[in-house]
């Protein structure tokens, strides 16, 4: 879990890069962050590309359905005029803009603006898409997120596309990817291999007991 630096001087500025892979929760890691900043009481602004329009316009959505309102930017350089004000600068879907989002990250964080940006750090090649290498190489502190692998569920570190296309971006979510573990991972394209997700069962425990009501055919006993 990663915990907010503490800074003494609210005009000194820094860079966080959340990076991984399909899945992994790096937009809902984003929004914590963004969340945790409000509830300090800074100004927060979260920007998202134009080409992402997967599951809203405007909103930022993680795929478990979590959202905070955002503004949408077509260019890097749009960014800094949209984010004067603001304290806090996050930015989802940052391997989407164009490499001048590392100048602009620099920028923000130069004056004094703590810069936050979520994105894929690898294509579906498996090769490292830019600009997040670069970001990653600037910024104070990097997360990196796993997903769990569709096929083996092991530990997820690159996106499977399962849809033909040869198009490096293809905005697109379970219909166009899946994780996968390494040993897993089939470039460019394989066929879906997705698990069936096994619902919780409390291990037997009905909702509202505390586990130690149980019936006597229910123990070991």
């Amino acid at each position: 879990m990663f915990t907010e630096p503490t800074i003494l001087n609210r005009r000194v500025g820094w860079i966080e890069v959340i990076c991984g892979g399909m899945f992994s929760g790096k937009t809902e890691e984003l929004i914590r962050r963004a969340r945790r900043a409000q509830i300090a009481g800074q100004r927060v602004v979260i920007v998202k590309p134009a080409i992402d329009k997967r599951y809203s316009e405007e909103m930022i959505v993680s795929h478990n359905s979590t959202s905070l309102p955002g503004i949408i930017a077509s260019t890097a350089d749009q960014i800094v005029l949209m984010t004067g004000n603001a304290e806090v600068v996050c930015i989802d879907e940052a391997q989407f803009f164009d490499n001048r989002l590392v100048d602009v990250a620099n920028t923000l964080a130069n004056d004094g603006k703590r810069v936050i940006l979520a994105g894929l750090d690898m294509d579906y090649l498996g090769r490292p898409f830019e600009p997040m290498p670069h970001l990653l190489a600037i910024a104070e502190y990097v997360t990196k997120l796993h997903a769990i692998c569709a096929e083996s569920g092991h530990i997820a570190n690159f996106s499977q596309r399962i849809t033909q296309s040869g198009d490096r971006i293809l905005v697109g979510e379970k219909d166009a990817y899946e994780p996968r573990a390494r040993h897993c991972f089939r470039p460019p394209v394989d066929q879906k291999k997705g698990r069936e997700i096994i619902p919780f069962d409390n291990g037997g425990v009905k909702a509202g007991t505390d586990g130690n009501n149980l019936k006597s055919s229910d123990s070991d006993a």
